[in-house]
């Protein structure tokens, strides 16, 4: 006999199950905003109507409109009547202001999942193989670096690397240095025009990214940074490497335990590693207080346990895979004998330094 439905219980559900749907259609609105440029002209405009904000921005009045009013029903912008709108200054920090702050979130809304990807991903439910980064496309690696870029272009040179033992004047006198999954470089450029004494080699294996390293070198003129389209297994054994980073991506690798290594293989005795990965527990039940959880998982299976399961034999750790405690036991494996742990205030990060 069927369990009766608890009508109560079941309204319930449905709102939250439309709740995420409304979720989907926000987020292409806000991925509008940023893509057109419409928080930007927002910002500092004080309570504006539609045709005035169509007047800036040479778009249709009528699209702006539903656009204007449909971000006030997010309340994502204030509202006024009679239709008039305005970008509070934490809406400019979340949404406009790319430059000046670590709160920038419009960058993690580049556009949803194409339809093809997503049959791919279906398809990895059978086969157990994944899609790696560069499988994902351009679209992917750019995404990334817009949600990371806050943080390196605002935190890395004045706090993160000051609070590390001898680095900040290694790097002032002359250093090299190596970013192991640097993604599209933003981590290498910033620290590039920060220490130009100092040589920058960036590994990763995503074509994509290296292009697009390649194109910020020679747009900012630096001469002291050089591109290697290949997986940090593939680290030079030779010891000399004064610093190196890997931001945001060791629970990606197919393999980390062999990029550990080869990270130790390449430092220098007097070394420094600092890896950047998600906040997280080994304890499901203790991630469970993480009121943004679901979403982190969206992010592993649609791209980094994806990543980490698209070879065959795929370690697989996903987004929440490489917290405190398996990081601290994978270095040692590998050889570290120091492991430290920093929080730098960054809501959804950890740091480690690591020496050998």
């Amino acid at each position: 006999m069927a369990t009766p439905v608890d009508t109560k219980k079941l309204r319930s559900l449905a709102f939250k199950v439309w709740s995420y749907k409304q979720g989907e259609m926000v987020s292409l609105m806000i991925h509008l905003g940023d893509r057109l440029g419409l928080y930007k002209a927002l910002a500092d405009s004080g309570f504006i109507t539609a045709q005035a904000l169509a007047e800036k921005t040479g778009y249709h009045p009528r699209w702006i409109l539903e656009w204007l009013q449909g971000q006030a029903a997010a309340k994502l912008i204030d509202y006024q009547h009679p239709d008039q709108f305005q970008l509070s200054p934490e809406g400019n920090a979340l949404l406009a202001d790319e430059d000046n702050g670590t709160d920038f979130a419009g960058g993690a809304f580049t556009g949803g999942t194409p339809p093809d990807t997503i049959d791919k991903l279906a398809e990895a439910f059978k086969t157990g193989i994944g899609l790696s980064y560069e499988d994902l496309g351009p679209n992917a690696a750019h995404r990334t670096e817009r949600m990371l870029g806050p943080w390196i272009k605002q935190a890395l040179v004045p706090r993160i690397i000051p609070a590390l033992e001898g680095v900040k004047e290694k790097l002032e006198s002359g250093a090299l240095v190596a970013d192991v999954g640097c993604g599209g470089g933003l981590t290498l450029t910033t620290m590039a025009q920060a220490y130009p004494n100092s040589e920058f080699h960036g590994f990763d294996p995503n074509s994509h990214a290296i292009e697009n390293l390649k194109k910020a070198s020679a747009n900012t003129g630096l001469t002291n940074i050089k591109a290697f389209a290949v997986g940090g297994e593939n680290l030079p054994d030779s010891g000399n490497y004064d610093f190196i980073l890997s931001f945001d991506c060791i629970h990606d690798m197919t393999q980390p335990m062999a990029v550990i290594k080869a990270v130790r293989q390449s430092l220098k005795p007097d070394g420094t590693w600092l890896i950047k990965d998600i906040r997280s527990h080994g304890d499901f039940e203790k991630n469970l207080e993480n009121p943004l959880l679901a979403m982190f998982y969206g992010f592993s299976i649609s791209a980094c346990m994806s990543s980490a399961m698209s070879e065959p034999d795929g370690a697989g750790l996903g987004t929440l895979g490489f917290n405190p405690k398996v990081a601290r036991q994978m270095t040692a494996e590998a050889g570290f004998s120091r492991f430290k742990e920093h929080d730098f205030g960054e809501a959804a990060n950890l740091y480690y330094e690591v020496r050998p």
